[in-house]
């Protein structure tokens, strides 16, 4: 039976609905080797982000995936507390980001390290937390996947192979996606546990098409980001392109940043829930279709 792993245990799909799929909590997009790098204290974060959880409470969300991985921040301490306060689960990754935010321990390690690394997060926890990874979250250049990411992602792909666990990648080419899932493919993994994540900044909308052919999962994670005009003809344009099953919605908000006084301002999570399923519910999207996209794909891309 699927469960989906969160900071609060595993739920089966019966125990949620409504799951945001790509949001951040807390997030240090300066490279690792900055002075103060992904430092905070987690009373500070909850202070800041626990308005925001509250907020997807009421509007009932029941879960929040932390897109935050290795190189850019990612404080699973940080989620955990936050989740406590907040009586909300929130799902967290294991992996790393792409060049040049890999640390100097990933860059040096073999793929065999690699591997060893992500499935110890995916089975035993992240570091000293007790919280299980559920998923990976990996990246690419926007030219193409380098020798170092490609390494990274062979390890993924083999800790993929032995867990079920998804494979996420911001990768903004369709072109570049198409050369992940052959590597993903060449060491046993499998498209249909890899999320193209970004996929609305491919701006041919046959590769996105191409990339859900292979199997894999996209993702339009700009809503409330990009303006309204822009993400409602992209969402129904995939979904008259047949690709409903496949598609995940979110909105790529938050956050805690270490770099910034105070964290910085946070920008809400409630935007999906306040405009798009209304705006879909007018297009003409069916209540199954919205219950499908935004209950059952996220249940069913991270869950294993």
């Amino acid at each position: 039976m699927a469960r989906l792993i969160t900071t609060l245990g595993a739920f089966e799909r019966h125990q949620l609905g409504l799951i945001l799929p790509h949001e951040h909590v807390f997030v240090d997009l300066r490279t690792p080797d900055q002075p103060g790098y992904a430092e905070a204290d987690p009373d500070d974060v909850v202070r800041l982000m626990a308005p925001q959880i509250e907020a997807i409470k009421a509007q009932g969300v029941t879960a929040l995936v932390e897109c935050s991985t290795g190189g850019v921040g990612l404080r699973v301490d940080i989620d955990l507390a936050v989740s406590r306060a907040t009586g909300f689960p929130i799902v967290v990754p294991t992996g790393n980001y792409r060049e040049p935010w890999i640390p100097d321990w990933v860059a040096r390690a073999s793929e065999a390290e690699l591997e060893s690394w992500m499935l110890g997060h995916l089975t035993r926890g992240v570091d000293d937390t007790g919280v299980v990874a559920a998923w990976i979250k990996v990246s690419a250049g926007d030219d193409g996947i380098t020798p170092l990411e490609t390494r990274i992602l062979r390890a993924a792909a083999r800790a993929s192979a032995q867990t079920g666990a998804l494979i996420g990648s911001h990768t903004i080419r369709g072109r570049v996606v198409m050369d992940q899932l052959d590597i993903i493919e060449a060491e046993g993994g499998s498209a249909n546990r890899f999320l193209s994540i970004h996929s609305q900044a491919e701006k041919d909308f046959g590769l996105n098409r191409a990339v859900a052919e292979r199997g894999a999962w996209i993702e339009y994670d700009h809503v409330g980001r990009d303006p309204d005009e822009e993400v409602l003809p992209l969402v129904m344009k995939a979904l008259e392109a047949g690709l409903g099953n496949q598609l995940l919605l979110s909105h790529d908000l938050g956050w805690y940043d270490p770099a910034k006084p105070g964290g910085g301002t946070p920008r809400p999570y409630t935007h999906l829930v306040n405009w798009l399923l209304p705006a879909l519910a007018e297009a003409g999207v069916s209540a199954e279709m919205i219950t499908r996209l935004t209950h059952d794909n996220p249940f069913d891309a991270f869950a294993r």
